[in-house]
């Protein structure tokens, strides 16, 4: 079954646009899951315009699923990996100030920094992922890192997708079959939706986790939160029922 991660960064920043405490970050997280969420995914950035660092400790005692930490690995995010240990840590090739995560690593050029970084992370008992492209190169090269998993940057499917669902997903069917004859489990996140997910869902099977945040976010704020996570459980089921019959 895949596992449906909320990233919450759009609720923190919410809160931060007026100070104070509501809406509530701890609260909403440990709501999510009591909702039926599998995951909860943070990414603080250098600017703590999302996720505060001093949110972390606190989230990290109340996520009873399973704690996602995405970031670009800094010494100051690596530091926080290591007194916060959540149970995944995603790495991202983000620039600071960028405005959301656009691309995925160069698993060649940077190959060397990134085997040393996952070493680091796994040797603190955190599962490691990296956020690339579906390219069947860099699936190759991100296997000799020893990540534990990859995450595909979904957000060219999710633009091809309005377009050709079938060719949108191509490229994603190829680099997955890569990961796995690489022995890479696979995540998935970026700009996929109530309309794209069953779809990415039952060509890619597999899949163990989906990180979804600013439409899910979105989405709540017309159908609530609760009937909102149950609205993407139901997308990600109807996917793999679909992928089963193929």
């Amino acid at each position: 079954m895949t596992s449906l991660s909320v990233n919450i960064n759009k609720v923190a920043l919410i809160r931060n646009g007026r100070g104070g405490n509501m809406p509530d970050l701890v609260r909403f997280a440990m709501d999510c899951e009591r909702f039926g969420a599998q995951g909860i995914t943070v990414h603080p950035r250098p600017d703590q315009r999302h996720v505060r660092f001093d949110d972390l400790p606190i989230l990290k005692d109340v996520v009873k699923t399973e704690f996602n930490i995405e970031g670009y690995p800094s010494p100051d995010f690596l530091d926080m990996i290591k007194n916060i240990r959540p149970h995944q840590c995603t790495l991202v090739p983000d620039p600071p100030g960028v405005l959301t995560s656009n691309a995925g690593w160069d698993t060649i050029t940077n190959k060397s920094f990134l085997t040393d970084v996952i070493g680091q992370i796994k040797s603190w008992g955190v599962r490691t992922s990296l956020f690339i492209a579906a390219d069947t190169n860099l699936c190759r090269h991100a296997a000799d890192t020893q990540t534990n998993r990859i995450e595909f940057y979904t957000g060219p499917y999710a633009y091809e997708f309005e377009k050709n669902p079938e060719n949108a997903i191509a490229p994603y069917v190829e680099a997955a079959q890569t990961c796995i004859e690489n022995r890479l489990e696979i995540n998935a996140g970026h700009d996929l939706n109530l309309k794209n997910l069953s779809f990415f869902i039952s060509s890619i099977p597999m899949t163990k986790e989906v990180s979804i945040g600013h439409a899910l976010i979105s989405d709540a704020l017309y159908y609530g939160i609760s009937n909102t996570i149950q609205m993407y459980l139901n997308k990600i089921s109807e996917g793999q029922n679909l992928g089963k019959k193929s």
